[in-house]
């Protein structure tokens, strides 16, 4: 009998179906696509190579673009945590990459390096998320002495991030974007704001540039539970599943799994599942996260191990040692799961191990 191990199935349609619909959203605006952390668990090559129509690319760190170039990607690069140290400008000038300054020791490292050509710099400013970012009234300060800078490109993007705009009845996000304005407007410079949220709830963010990163990989980027992926036209493009590797009957009163955590109210059929936090499931997972088996819902039960989890097939239950589990994607989405295990989507997709087979398809 053949068993489908843990595997993570990526629809490259879905993919590129999702980048058509967030660019629909702001047609005149580039796109900015973010690959960052393995591609959102993804595979960060993968991803970018199934995503030619992207104007550029985002990813947090030099050895995540310096991955890119060596996978043959072409496209500009844009390093959104900037570089961490000055040896690294030779390395952005020789493999064309790009990045963000968001502070002092940035701004004296690029304007003192000696670089054979100048670097293409996005300039972030802090607008009220108070993580990265210049303060406003430094902004006249590094406007100008990057302008000034033969190490610089003279068109230099003005950028922030926004820390709400998933609620759209958060006042923040008008605060910030009201900020920025006051700060940019008087400039010609291209701008960024738009991230997932800002690219479908926040027309006035998108600018000339937009960023989306969850939204593409078909979650859901807003908080309310009813602005779900299928509500915004994406569609997931991870699938994870397994197989039933036992299935037993469970007397009344029984307990499953490491510290009986679980006990069955009546007579039933458990499931078990060759799936557990070994493969990036989450730990967390409580009683109750659906899982799909042979395309119905049913709860899991019991501490999730490293390599497997229970469910609880039913009384009546005709599942087989075989049959295929679907832990989130079509059919059941990250979202979901992810409320179960109270943590976000971003975790679940990023924890995906080694180990799990990826099946492109």
């Amino acid at each position: 009998m053949a068993f489908t191990t843990a595997t993570a199935l990526i629809d490259r349609q879905a993919l590129v179906d999702n980048f058509n619909r967030v660019k629909a959203f702001a047609p005149k605006a580039k796109v900015l696509a973010v690959l960052k952390a393995n591609g959102y668990g993804h595979g960060l090559e993968r991803i970018a190579q199934a995503l030619p129509q992207a104007d550029a690319f985002g990813v947090a760190r030099l050895d995540e673009a310096l991955a890119l170039r060596a996978a043959g990607v072409i496209k500009p690069i844009v390093l959104l945590e900037g570089f961490f140290a000055e040896q690294d400008l030779p390395v952005l000038a020789v493999n064309n990459l790009q990045t963000i300054i968001h502070n002092r020791q940035q701004l004296t490292a690029i304007t003192e390096a000696e670089l054979e050509k100048p670097l293409k710099v996005w300039l972030k400013i802090d607008t009220g998320m108070h993580r990265l970012g210049i303060s406003p009234e430094e902004f006249d300060d590094f406007y100008q002495t990057l302008s000034a800078s033969d190490n610089v490109e003279a068109d230099i993007v003005l950028m922030s991030h926004l820390g709400c705009a998933d609620e759209p009845e958060n006042p923040a996000t008008n605060t910030q974007l009201a900020l920025f304005e006051q700060l940019t407007s008087a400039y010609d410079n291209e701008k960024s704001l738009a991230n997932s949220a800002g690219c479908y709830a926040w027309p006035q963010t998108r600018y000339d540039w937009i960023r989306p990163g969850l939204i593409l990989y078909g979650v859901s980027p807003m908080a309310a539970p009813e602005q779900s992926a299928q509500s915004l036209g994406i569609k997931p493009v991870m699938t994870l599943q397994s197989s039933l590797i036992a299935v037993r009957p469970l007397k009344a009163g029984e307990a499953v799994g490491y510290g009986g955590a679980w006990s069955s109210p009546e007579d039933t059929i458990i499931g078990v599942i060759a799936i557990g936090y070994g493969d990036g499931y989450p730990r967390h997972a409580g009683n109750g996260t659906p899982v799909l088996v042979n395309g119905r819902r049913v709860p899991l039960v019991g501490r999730v191990s490293m390599d497997m989890i229970t469910v609880d097939l039913g009384k009546n239950s005709g599942d087989q040692v075989g049959d295929l589990a679907i832990l989130w994607g079509q059919g059941l989405p990250v979202e979901e799961v992810a409320l179960y295990a109270t943590t976000i989507p971003y975790e679940l997709l990023c924890n995906i191990t080694r180990r799990v087979q990826i099946e492109v398809i």
